[in-house]
């Protein structure tokens, strides 16, 4: 399933993995979840800190900057019907909090970039991890779409 990608990166950082990247995350967490006949359209922003904490504080109630916020697509599905492309829904990634994240957890940054995205992206897909079970599904399935990218477990140190 080809995806399509609307990319911006509105922060300051330099260092941010190409667009091309993104897609290429995007479609490996495609190809493990996929259920849609149509391709799909995601949109990425790329932001600094004070509008992470922002958007997190207006969507989610939490006052400071995060990795990543999943925004999916609410168009009904008679409008869906008429499109080309599934759209998905967009990821806001804050640039600060992501390489922050990886120097903090002693991982190279490539690897945690594209954590977030398939992170973001299993979201989209209404996965979530309020609960442990939850959580657990989730997790193994970044795992093993993380790993068909040649990324380690990026799990492995955390305790549960």
């Amino acid at each position: 399933m080809i995806a399509t990608l609307d990319f911006e990166n509105a922060s300051n950082l330099t260092t941010v993995p190409a667009e091309a990247d993104f897609l290429r995350w995007i479609e490996c967490t495609q190809q493990h979840v996929a259920t849609a006949a149509k391709p799909v359209n995601v949109g990425i922003l790329i932001i600094d800190a004070s509008e992470s904490a922002g958007l997190n504080r207006d969507y989610r109630g939490k006052d400071y900057a995060t990795n990543v916020l999943s925004f999916p697509s609410d168009i009904p599905d008679a409008i869906v019907a008429e499109l080309e492309e599934f759209p998905l829904g967009d990821l806001a990634i804050c640039a600060e909090v992501v390489v922050r994240e990886a120097i903090e957890q002693g991982k190279p940054a490539a690897a945690h970039w594209a954590h977030m995205v398939v992170h973001g992206t299993l979201h989209l897909h209404g996965y979530d991890h309020e609960d442990d079970a939850e959580a657990e599904e989730m997790e193994a399935l970044e795992r093993r779409i993380l790993a068909a990218l040649g990324i380690d477990d990026p799990y492995r140190n955390d305790e549960h």
